[in-house]
């Protein structure tokens, strides 16, 4: 099976993992996981003031501090997801990326570091149920 695991370093991510950890059909070596993080496009103004090459080294920096420790875990329990860091909305990305990908599932955690939160889930939860065409796992 290949799994997108969306990822944004809270505490739902560290659910996520610790739920996919005890569940060993979705987490075997015998599955494909790809790794996505999804940082929010720094306001024009910005990145017109900083640059290019300062806007591009601010998102790869902010990339690592998510997947890397993600991937440590993975490798601990020897899983080696491939990684990818976008820029955009994140439920549109995430959905988009999924996709394209043509990934058999969607795993993410129900809330996150998004702007607005619902009360059931978390706003790019609910934006990536409405757009994605593929099966989603909600982790509470």
């Amino acid at each position: 099976m290949k799994i997108l695991l969306a990822v944004d370093g809270s505490e739902f991510t560290k659910k996520m993992l610790a739920y996919l950890a005890t569940h060993e059909e979705l987490f075997s070596a015998s599955n494909r996981y790809t790794l996505l993080t999804v940082n929010p496009q720094l306001p024009p103004r910005a990145r017109a003031a900083v640059g290019k090459d300062i806007v591009e080294a601010y998102h790869r920096e902010e990339s690592e501090k998510v997947l890397g420790p993600v991937a440590q875990f993975l490798v601990r329990h020897d899983i080696h997801a491939k990684t990818l860091s976008k820029v955009g909305h994140a439920g549109e990305t995430i959905a988009k990326t999924a996709a394209s990908g043509k990934f058999d599932l969607v795993v993410m955690g129900s809330h996150g570091h998004g702007t607005l939160g619902n009360l059931v889930m978390g706003s790019v939860a609910t934006q990536v149920l409405a757009h994605c065409k593929v099966p989603v796992l909600l982790v509470r």
